[in-house]
Order: C-alpha cells, then structure tokens, then sequence
C-alpha cells in the first residue's frame, strides 16, 4: 500500500470463537446479561421458573443477599419489613387510613404529632401524596429499624440516603415519603413507595432485593456512621438478653446445642459465653420453661421458642396499655390489665367503655383496641383487619360503650341450601332453581342467598356465570368452611357500639340510651364496683332519678317499674330535636314513618345519634329518619325502597322489583 490509510475491508467467513472449547461469544453476553438479572449463568434455571427474581433490582439483590451470608462479626444490624398492598378496591381507602395512622400523636421523641417528610422537605402534603397514587395498581410500605437507632439524633437523614442507594439500585426515581418514630424501644422509619417508576410504569421489584438487598443497603450506611460492633457493645448488648422475657439469641444458641431429649450444658466456649448461658438458663429455670438436672445441665421446655415469643408479644402488649393510659393520664395496676383471648374456652362477650385504639401491627394493618370493662380491668383486644360492624376501627369513638364478642365461624343454613340446590340442579344454582325446590320461599328470601353467593364470589369462593347462574362446586360446603376460617383468622371478634356516645351524656338527654335499654330489660350486668363498673353503677342511679323525674319510672313495692312507651318516646323526642336540625340544613320537611309504612328515596348519610344510628333518606319533598343497617352504606347515593317492620326495615336498592332487597 502506497499510504498506509488507503485499505479495502473484505468480510471473510463467520468464525466459531468457542466450539468444543467454551460457549460462542453471542452465548457468553447472554449468560452475563441472564446473571445480571439474576438469572442462572448458563441461561437456564435449572429448579424452574418462580418468578421470585423478576423486577428491578434482582441482580444486585442476589449479589447482596450472598454477601449477607458471610457478614462480619459485629457488623451493625437493621431490620427491614417489607409489603406490597394493592390498592384496589377498599385497599385505596385503607391506604389514606394507613397514612393518616402513621402521622399520629406521640410518635416523636417529644411525644408530639409524626410528621410525613419526603426527599427534599422536612414537611410534605401527605394528601397530595395520595393524590399522585390514585389509580396505581399497589404501593410498598416499608419498616427500617437499625438496631443503634437511638444512637442517631434523627433518622431523616439516613432514609434519605438509603433511599437515594435504592434509586441507584433499581434504576429509577422513586416517588416515596416516610414518617419516624420514635415511640418504642427501637426508633424506626416508616416508608411508603409509590408503585410506579419514572416513566409511569408498574414498579416491580425482585424479592430478592425485598427482602435481602433493601436491608443489606441500610446495613451499608449504618455501618458507615456508626462503624462496626465493639467487642464491648456486643458483650453488653448479650449481657442485656439474660433476664429479658423474650426469645433472644441466647435462647437460639442454647436449642440449637440441646440434644434429642432438649438437653443442653450449661458450660460455654470461654468464660463470657458460660456466664452467658448460666444466667439465661437460671432464668429460664424461674420462668418454668427449663428444668435443672444436675450438673449444669438443664432440659428445655418443648416449645420453649414458641413460649418466649408469646411471652414477649405479652410484655409488648402491657406496654402498650400502660402507654395509653399514661396518655390519659389513668393509672391501672398490672394485675388488672388483660389480655382478652376469644379462643379461650368458654370466651363470652366483654362489655366496656373504649378507652384507645390504634395498630397493634403497624405493617400489617391489624388493629387493637383497649377497653375498660364492667369486671373493672382492662382488656387488650386484637380486632384484626378490615371494620368492624362497617365501622373502621380507627373511627370507633373514644369512650363509646362497645360490646366485643368471639367471632364465629360457621356455615350459615343458606350455604347448605345453595348446595342442596345446585346438587340437584347440574351444579347450578338461581332463584328460579330455587323456587322449583321450595314453593314456599319467596323471591325475596331467595335473594338472601345471591347476596351470599356474591360475598363468595368476592372471596373466590363461588363462581357467577354471564347468564346471572352461579356454578356451585361439589366441595362447596368445604370451600366455605375455610373462607369462614380466614375470615375468623382476619377478624377475630366483632365489635358491636351499644352507645356511640360516653357515660357522662346519657345521664340527662332526651333519648332512648343504652341505660334505659337495660333497665327496662331487667336482666343487670354482671359489674364490679372498679373502675368503669363503678362508673355504671353511678350512672344508672342518676339516670333513675332522671327517668322519675320526667315521669317515665316510678318507685313502687316491687321496685321500679318503667312506662311501657318509654322508649319509643324517648327515641322519638330525639328524632324530632335532630330532624328540626337537618331541616334547617338542607331545606325540606321531615316526614316521621310508621310502622309498616313504605319507605322510598336515596340513602343520603348516616347519623350516630343517643337512641342508635340511623340513615337519612332523602326524598323529592322531604326526607326521613329509619334504622341504619351495615349493608346501606356502600349505596350512598342510591335509591332504596323499604318497609318499616318494628326497629328493623327490609330493603330494595333501586327503583324496581329486579333490584337486591337487603334486611
């Protein structure tokens, strides 16, 4: 060549690069590209397809989670619970509640309100961040609890880094806000994602980086600020664990050591380590869960974990009570703080006064309440998720007079109708199969059953066909058995108001409260002069005088007798104050109804009123007041049509006779 720039390429034949030797080249990239998604090297997983790795973040979550296997002793600790919550249906409406929760007093250092910050602001608009998250498909929610966060003055700062480490991780912004607190032995932050990355596209994340890779990241940062354990910070930390009524890591190290029979010596690797175990064991010893057999060595209790667990979930619990109370400034002794237990044998109902509410677990959303009871103690009360009575528990008034009971599960007689019917009927089930097998039903009973079949159906429990038939499977009495056992498992009591209004106020009003009710039942509660037992008793005796005073009761011989209309006059005296009220508000008349009077217009509100809660029903010129029921209040807005039938009244949602009647 004449210039040594001046060539002519020529394309010879494509080449191998790898044969018998190794993997062609294009091969090689794409079992890099498979590893850096967290897929197999050769491409291929070989125990199957199970999606755990698909999402942002997978590759370095696996890289993460197998560092995490190998961490150094005294490395800093975090704990990171993770939970991904769709937000269809009512999970949008239980997302805003959620947020509203996490922003409550006593929740900072100081004991005031938590306030919801964001990447850039110490204070942002949690309405506008809901807001932004109408209409996403789910959103994450997030608990990061280093275990030295009390070592840090404020825990913003390292969310917002651990946040920024995230946005590397997962290549994208996120849309996130967090709130601490700082109201429990372990400060921690409370952090909401929403599910969507920059683009505007579902954000998925791997699990792999849920649940290894997030805590693996904060663990970095901690680390970087505090620097590693000192030997002595583990010593003292391990030193706090031996008389601790919990499961600890001791407890770990001594089941793990135990023999088949749950034996386990007391002598340890060195000095610290059989001091260490000697006092747990000593301890355990006391608490009944470990048995001395000489010579050092002890035999654990079988569910010895188990127990401890139980043991710290109940010393977590009286914390919690005692929190509240100081709170309001009551003292309550230990002895009368309880834990109520509806699967204990011969559970029954626990009437008391509601004194707090919150979530007994902030991730999940499973809710607490705490009542005062007539046997004069308190009662801690898990009422799980969801409403109760179509109330939120977070909306059950303080000082309200509640009654809890054990939630039942049990196939109701519709269940074994509907299956009777359809085994009949081709494994089909309809109102006019229904009227075939009984010419005594009506169609109005028959729609019972489809308001079953529909909660069913919600719960994937039954199946409706396009036609409006439902297929009803050969197991079906077995499918709603299990249904009705997770419904007990979600929710394990009912809660029921007997008066959404407090002692103190039923004393002199112009109702029916839940006093009056009670002394005309004639059947009096068992109460115990402690507490809000010795409240009622106060209050029935002044509430007595009040009812002689306006001549509905009346000392006699025989004690006390009532005016056989003492109630309804009462109720009735309270509807015409409110109606006065309402007609002022909106303009229209009240129309009072009367027993077996059609009633027709549109479920405007409810209203908790002294006498019980009841619906306003609007019409074209007046409106009216009737008995609320639960299932009224998803038609709000709706036209109703009912018959009014002593305190209760039987429904029809719509304006036709094809509509669903509801009692």
């Amino acid at each position: 060549m004449g210039d040594e720039e001046d060539f002519t390429p020529h394309l010879g034949r494509q080449r191998s690069y790898g044969g018998a030797r190794g993997p062609r080249y294009l091969g090689r990239i794409l079992a890099a590209a498979n590893l850096a998604r967290g897929g197999a090297a050769g491409g291929q997983n070989k125990r199957g397809f199970s999606g755990s790795r698909t999402g942002r973040g997978a590759g370095v979550g696996r890289l993460l989670a197998t560092r995490g296997r190998v961490a150094a002793k005294g490395a800093r600790r975090v704990i990171v619970k993770a939970r991904i919550v769709r937000l269809s249906g009512k999970g949008a409406a239980a997302a805003v509640a959620h947020l509203r929760y996490l922003q409550r007093d006593g929740t900072t250092r100081e004991g005031e309100r938590g306030t919801l910050y964001g990447r850039e602001s110490d204070t942002i608009d949690g309405a506008a961040f809901t807001a932004r998250g109408a209409g996403d498909r789910h959103q994450f929610r997030f608990i990061v609890s280093p275990e030295d966060g009390a070592l840090y003055e404020d825990l913003k700062p390292l969310t917002r880094r651990l946040m920024a480490r995230m946005e590397e991780d997962l290549g994208t912004r996120l849309d996130w806000a967090a709130v601490d607190h700082f109201n429990t032995g372990h400060p921690h932050s409370h952090i909401i994602v929403r599910g969507k990355d920059d683009r505007g596209g579902d954000l998925i994340l791997a699990r792999d980086y849920l649940t290894t890779g997030i805590r693996a990241r904060a663990a970095d940062l901690l680390a970087l600020d505090l620097g590693p354990r000192s030997s002595r910070e583990i010593a003292a930390g391990l030193r706090l664990e031996v008389e601790q009524e919990r499961l600890t890591s001791i407890d770990r190290s001594l089941i793990r050591g135990a023999d088949a029979d749950r034996v386990v010596a007391a002598h340890g690797s060195d000095g610290f380590d059989q001091a260490l175990r000697s006092g747990r064991l000593a301890k355990l010893a006391r608490m009944g869960l470990a048995e001395p057999l000489g010579a050092a060595r002890f035999r654990l209790a079988p569910d010895l974990a188990d127990t401890l667990r139980q043991v710290g979930e109940r010393g977590d619990i009286i914390r919690t009570m005692q929190r509240a109370y100081t709170r309001l400034g009551a003292e309550r002794s230990l002895a009368d703080q309880v834990i109520y237990n509806p699967k204990a044998p011969g559970a029954g109902p626990l009437i008391g006064r509601l004194m707090a509410r919150g979530l007994a677990d902030e991730h999940a959303d499973r809710y607490h309440i705490i009542v005062d009871g007539l046997d004069g103690r308190s009662h801690y009360v898990a009422t799980g998720t969801g409403a109760a009575l179509g109330q939120d528990v977070e909306s059950l008034p303080i000082g309200a007079i509640v009654e809890i009971s054990p939630a039942q599960a049990e196939v109701r007689q519709a269940d074994h109708m509907i299956a009777v019917i359809a085994a009949g009927n081709g494994g089909h089930y309809d109102i006019e199969a229904h009227l075939r097998h009984d010419a005594r039903a009506t169609e109005t009973y028959a729609q019972t059953h489809i308001r079953r079949l529909e909660a069913l159906r919600r719960a994937g429990v039954a199946e409706r066909e396009p036609s409006g038939r439902w297929i009803i499977a050969e197991d079906h009495i077995a499918r709603v058995e299990a249904y009705e056992a997770r419904r007990v498992e979600a929710r394990p009591v009912a809660v029921k108001i007997l008066s959404a209004y407090p002692l103190e106020k039923l004393l002199d009003i112009e109702a029916a409260t839940w006093i009056d009710r009670d002394l005309v039942a004639g059947s009096p509660l068992p109460v115990r002069d402690a507490g809000f037992g010795a409240a009622l008793r106060d209050a029935q005796a002044r509430r007595r005088q009040w009812l002689i005073a306006q001549e509905f009761a009346e000392n006699g011989r025989d004690g006390m007798t009532f005016a056989p209309n003492m109630l309804s006059a009462l109720q009735r005296r309270e509807l015409l104050r409110v109606a006065k009220e309402i007609t002022n508000e909106i303009k229209l008349p009240f129309h009072d109804p009367r027993n077996g009077a059609q009633v027709d217009g549109v479920y405007r509100r409810s209203l908790d009123l002294v006498s019980g809660r009841f619906a306003v029903i609007e019409r074209a010129y007046d409106f009216t007041l009737v008995p609320w029921r639960p299932v009224l209040e998803p038609h709000i807005g709706k036209a109703v049509s009912g018959i009014m039938r002593g305190d209760g009244i039987n429904w029809t949602i719509g304006r036709g006779r094809s509509g669903p009647s509801i009692s």
